[in-house]
């Protein structure tokens, strides 16, 4: 076990170790020259010992040279004739071993691009530059993308304030309650035909193979073992190549919810018959024949063989537990390991437990066709997982092809085919003749009818509270009887209100597109919510959020909607909600790199780094509430919380901290 683990390590610190060794560092700037000109400059710096080879091409020979791509929208400013100035020493050898003529900067060098741009021009310069360089006997090579903003003459552009920060992390009962989350997926993974069957087969075989039973149980711990291993380092080892932002970026990118609808959809498929999902057949071959060999090695490989063949069936559940753990907070690379660490251990209980008891096993229900019926359920609910990534996406980009009505028509369809399919009433290729409807059928069919039955309301309305934080948003159905009481609210109210409304702007940055919950009047920019609680003299609820956030969805569904906090928020606050996955790109005079050197070229991202910044958090929903000045009202980071009187509480009490500040 000490060599398995030894190796984990050095598995570990090679990876980190070649992830380090970036041979070349980059800075891009543009300038302007002129009033028709400008400059896009990538300044390279040279790891010592290596060299970067010029974009030039000398003679005949272009296998060994950098180059630069530019994006299309560029296509307008750089003319055929221009050519790349490189600001360096070049160096020139001739190198037999490649039989070829090298141009190359071995310290620093500087690539200027020429852009025939107006001064009265502004545009987001965009592109990559590939590099090629020389180490030793390496060859790295790379793609720095270019993303830099070109503003009109005489602007500056826009920066926030970079504060220092410090992730802050939630507590361990958030990492706890997501670790029990992946033990339930891993506990009804065991319960499917490629995992389920290989449970008694292979306690039996330990038991029976070893001199003696604890020789037995320990060899079962340590198979049980393995399995967390090869799930849990891989995903550790991901988490730290890619810092924990990556496990954040899944979870609001457009692109991978896109990406898990369409992958949900095809496990959907396999589930239902249509092909078998497998993982290549030699990593099997390769890893049973290194399972032969018996000790802890073998026991290993026996692992790794178990993980392969049985992916089809195991891999939709992690890919249903990612995105569930892919929160945005500054602890989500470490709840991304916690997520598969309960999973992995979930999937290895079984063959543990029957190991110290064997005879449970003769407890366990013989394989058949039941295992089949319940891969098929699976695929029904991959299916209405699938509408929920499918529904950010349309979210984010404001197709609303998928809005809340539409979303909760499929879901009932989903619902009652799956109880239609569980009394036999639909059969795939693949199903075994259904003779009778066992108990256990009867009433999983009920729970689903049940089920359908419950979302039907929700067509014209209805809150379905329990599921707030999965369903779009109720601002995005087209016929809400619900929402008709925050409307007659809204217009009783309208003459007294009118005085003091009229003092400020209505919001207009993304009004068009996004509808405030709950008839509340909301404003989607920091700088348009401030101007109106000046106006107005109240203080700000400063919202962030997102599309994708489920808990965001929660809140507003479960606890502002109470009556006594939704009276609060419409006479007390000015909310302006943030959305931190929101896509629309910045003007070019409010583009800017954070601290990090990142290029800020969103409204979501600009959010997003503000609340870091600003609140030394990464974390929706948050909310923080400030006075006039922009200065918090409480020292407390209000994340999700469904306790009603405690979100009461602490709306009075910075109510009233307002007021005595403004006396």
């Amino acid at each position: 076990m000490r060599k398995l683990l030894l190796a984990f390590i050095c598995l570990f610190v090679s990876i980190a170790y070649v992830n380090a060794q970036n041979a070349v560092q980059f800075k891009d700037t543009v300038i302007r020259i002129n009033d028709t000109l400008a400059e896009l400059d990538i300044h390279a710096t040279i790891q010592k010992g290596a060299a970067l080879f010029s974009t030039q091409k000398m003679g005949s020979d272009t296998s060994f040279i950098s180059s630069f791509q530019p994006d299309t929208s560029l296509a307008k400013y750089i003319r055929a004739t221009d050519t790349i100035a490189e600001a360096g020493t070049l160096q020139t050898t001739q190198d037999a071993t490649l039989d070829a003529t090298l141009h190359y900067y071995t310290d620093s060098v500087t690539f200027k691009i020429p852009l025939h741009i107006s001064s009265s021009e502004e545009a987001i310069v965009k592109g990559k530059f590939s590099w090629f360089a020389k180490n030793g006997d390496d060859f790295p090579t790379g793609e720095e993308n270019i993303l830099v903003p070109l503003v009109k003459a005489n602007t500056t552009a826009s920066n926030t304030q970079n504060i220092s920060s410090t992730d802050v992390t939630k507590g361990n009962t958030s990492l706890l309650k997501i670790f029990w989350i992946g033990l339930g997926f891993g506990l009804i993974a065991v319960f499917t035909p490629c995992v389920f069957p290989l449970i008694p087969v292979t306690v039996s075989f330990f038991l029976k193979r070893s001199k003696s039973r604890s020789e037995g149980i320990r060899n079962a711990v340590t198979y049980s073992l393995s399995i967390i291993l090869i799930y849990t380092v891989p995903t550790f080892v991901l988490t730290k190549i890619f810092g924990d932002s990556i496990m954040y970026t899944i979870a609001t990118s457009a692109v991978s919810n896109l990406l898990f609808f369409a992958i949900f959809v095809i496990f959907a498929i396999s589930f239902f018959g249509a092909f078998e999902l497998t993982l290549p057949s030699s990593w099997a071959t390769k890893a049973d024949s290194k399972a032969s060999k018996g000790g802890i090695i073998g026991i290993f490989f026996m692992a790794l063989t178990l993980v392969i063949v049985s992916f089809s069936c195991t891999g939709p559940f992690i890919g249903s537990l990612l995105p569930q753990v892919s929160s945005a907070n500054a602890q989500a690379g470490l709840s991304a390991v916690m997520g598969i660490l309960g999973l992995s251990v979930g999937l290895a209980i079984p063959f543990s437990l029957f190991a110290f008891f064997p005879s449970l096993l003769h407890a366990l229900p013989k394989s058949g066709g039941w295992l089949n019926s319940v891969k098929v359920v699976f695929g029904f609910v991959e299916l209405a997982m699938a509408m929920k990534f499918l529904s950010s996406v349309d979210l984010i980009y404001g197709w609303h092809l998928l809005n809340r009505d539409v979303f909760l028509s499929i879901w009932i369809v989903l619902s009652l085919l799956t109880g239609i399919y569980l009394l036999g009433k639909i059969k795939f290729s693949h199903d075994s003749d259904l003779k009778f409807v066992s108990i256990p059928r009867l009433f999983f069919a009920i729970a689903f009818f049940t089920f359908g039955v419950y979302l039907i309301p929700g067509l014209w309305g209805a809150p379905l509270k329990s599921l707030s934080g999965i369903l779009p948003p109720e601002s995005t159905q087209d016929f809400n009887l619900n929402d008709l009481q925050y409307k007659i609210g809204s217009a009783s109210n309208a003459a007294t209100a009118s005085v003091s409304t009229a003092k400020a702007e209505p919001p207009k940055f993304l009004a068009d597109k996004i509808k405030a919950p709950l008839g509340l009047t909301t404003y989607f920019d920091l700088d348009e919510g401030m101007a109106a609680a000046k106006a107005l003299n109240k203080p700000v609820m400063l919202d962030f959020t997102g599309y994708s956030c489920t808990n965001c969805r929660k809140m507003e569904g479960e606890v502002w909607s109470n009556p006594d906090v939704l009276k609060r928020l419409k006479n007390d606050f000015v909310i302006i909600s943030l959305y931190t996955d929101e896509q629309t790109s910045l003007q070019p005079s409010q583009v800017y790199k954070d601290k990090n050197g990142r290029t800020i070229a969103t409204v979501g991202d600009k959010y997003l780094d503000y609340e870091k910044t600003k609140f030394g958090l990464i974390s929706q929903p948050l909310y923080m509430f400030l006075d006039l000045k922009g200065n918090p009202l409480s020292d407390e980071k209000y994340s999700y919380d469904p306790d009603i009187q405690k979100f009461i509480n602490h709306l009075d009490e910075v109510k009233k901290k307002f007021e005595e500040g403004n006396k």
